[in-house]
């Protein structure tokens, strides 16, 4: 099975899929566009499958509910941040803290455009959701938040922060401000490695102990 990878899927990519798959990733695609521009409740599966370019019955063979598309589509755009942030992280020097928080910002916010309506849905209906689906997600949230705050909390450890910051307010800050970039940046007309580097410096001259960070 097939989930929908939280990254933009190159064509080469999309014909190597199976059929069954490349079918099952369109109707993702199309759930998360509505789910972002409609909400999750006016979003039907009826208007699922006719934005996925397919009859309304055929969607059932691939998932069964609404609620089993709207759980992949959560999961698929937090696993994509969740891992690319990861990675980033991993090819720091691991006492170079500065570059570590930099890098996660980078891969923070390249992701939420590459994945695009998956990122989006995520930021407006987490909150609004059942909380059956809201609860499925819960430990995935968690550890990102976990992630961001031992990045925060070890660069405070060695003085790079502000002593008299506190390392959950300041997560929630960073990660906010980064998620709602998607609402009034355009990443198609201007280059997402423009404003990474912009919240680097906006970011990071509010935080870090030394002003003295070459501009």
């Amino acid at each position: 099975m097939v989930k929908a990878n939280a990254r933009a899927v190159t064509d080469e990519e999309n014909s190597a899929l199976k059929k069954s798959d490349r079918t099952r990733l369109a109707i993702l695609k199309a759930a998360a566009k509505l789910f972002k521009e409609r909400g999750y409740t006016a979003t039907t599966l009826r208007d699922v499958a006719d934005e996925a370019g397919m009859k309304a019955g055929s969607l059932y063979y691939h998932f069964s509910s609404k609620d089993e598309i709207m759980d992949e589509v959560l999961d698929s755009g937090l696993r994509g941040v969740y891992g690319a942030v990861t990675d980033a992280i991993g090819e720091c020097d691991a006492n170079n803290h500065l570059e570590k928080i930099e890098a996660a910002i980078r891969a923070h916010v390249k992701m939420l455009f590459l994945q695009g309506d998956f990122v989006s849905a995520n930021i407006r209906l987490y909150s609004q959701l059942p909380e059956e689906i809201r609860l499925k997600h819960q430990k995935l949230r968690h550890e990102y938040a976990d992630l961001w705050d031992q990045l925060l909390q070890e660069a405070k450890e060695v003085g790079l922060l502000r002593a008299d910051l506190e390392i959950v307010p300041l997560r929630q800050f960073v990660i906010g401000g980064l998620n709602w970039s998607t609402e009034w940046y355009d990443g198609e007309k201007n280059s997402v490695e423009i404003l990474a580097e912009r919240c680097i410096k906006l970011i990071g001259h509010g935080m870090y102990a030394s002003r003295e960070i070459d501009d």
